[in-house]
């Protein structure tokens, strides 16, 4: 657990990542209204295989996979699923989307990176996200490429977290596809020009302390997680509402 002066702020952490430079958006397979009021949906995120099999199956298309090849350019990573552990039991859609990319594909899964906490991000507000921060563990394959895959992107914090530990561990990582997620977080890089306006609203003291919570600068964030901090209206609002929702966790 790491902690302020005022309080507790994440359970986990620090967390590994690094700044963005060029990263293609995510691949997203399907909109979020086919994916959640699919009849498999809620077996598939409470831990039931088959039913995870069949709503990837059902809503990766050809197009998808047309996006996916054209994003890899005729390289061959492994496909690194979200292994997540929900409150009502293993959410398994990131492994069988993962495992029918690699079928359709003619690519291999590592199954042995996985998630070491328990986030439940689903239904979280932003705060919640940020002071659940996924951490990972397992070998990464020095210089091995990787492409991330996951059943949702919000404001892409676990991808981010993913993406940091393979780099960390001396991996290379082409991009992410995703079942579904919000349209407006499938670019996961943050662009200049939002790090320049977070800057200029928040000062360099509550970057220090964001660095010293979380392991990272503000240069990591995502592009939604960045627009989410320059709404706030100043930095003390920011340090007050991650130790308000930090605080929860712990009661």
């Amino acid at each position: 657990m790491v902690q302020s002066g005022d309080g507790p702020v994440i359970l986990y952490g620090p967390v590994h990542r690094s700044p963005w430079g060029v990263f293609p958006s995510i691949v997203l397979a399907a909109e979020q209204s086919a994916v959640k009021q699919h009849a498999q949906y809620e077996a598939a995120k409470t831990g039931d295989v088959p039913s995870a099999k069949r709503l990837a199956a059902s809503l990766a298309t050809a197009g998808t996979m047309d996006s996916i090849r054209a994003l890899l350019e005729g390289r061959r990573p492994l496909l690194v699923p979200v292994h997540a552990l929900e409150d009502l039991g293993y959410n398994r859609i990131p492994g069988a989307f993962a495992e029918l990319l690699a079928e359709r594909l003619g690519l291999d899964v590592d199954t042995g990176i996985i998630q070491a906490n328990v986030v439940n991000h689903t239904g979280a507000s932003g705060w919640q996200r940020m002071v659940r921060p996924a951490v990972f563990e397992g070998p990464v394959t020095p210089s091995a490429e990787y492409l991330m895959v996951d059943d949702f992107v919000g404001q892409g914090g676990t991808l981010a977290n993913l993406r940091g530990y393979l780099l960390h561990g001396g991996g290379h990582v082409l991009g992410a596809t995703t079942l579904t997620g919000r349209a407006d977080s499938a670019k996961l890089a943050l662009h200049r020009e939002t790090l320049a306006a977070l800057r200029e609203k928040h000062d360099e003291q509550i970057e220090n302390w964001w660095q010293g919570v979380f392991g990272y600068r503000f240069d990591c964030l995502t592009e939604s997680e960045a627009r989410y901090l320059i709404r706030v209206e100043n930095a003390d609002a920011i340090r007050a509402r991650l130790i308000e929702a930090g605080s929860e966790e712990h009661h």
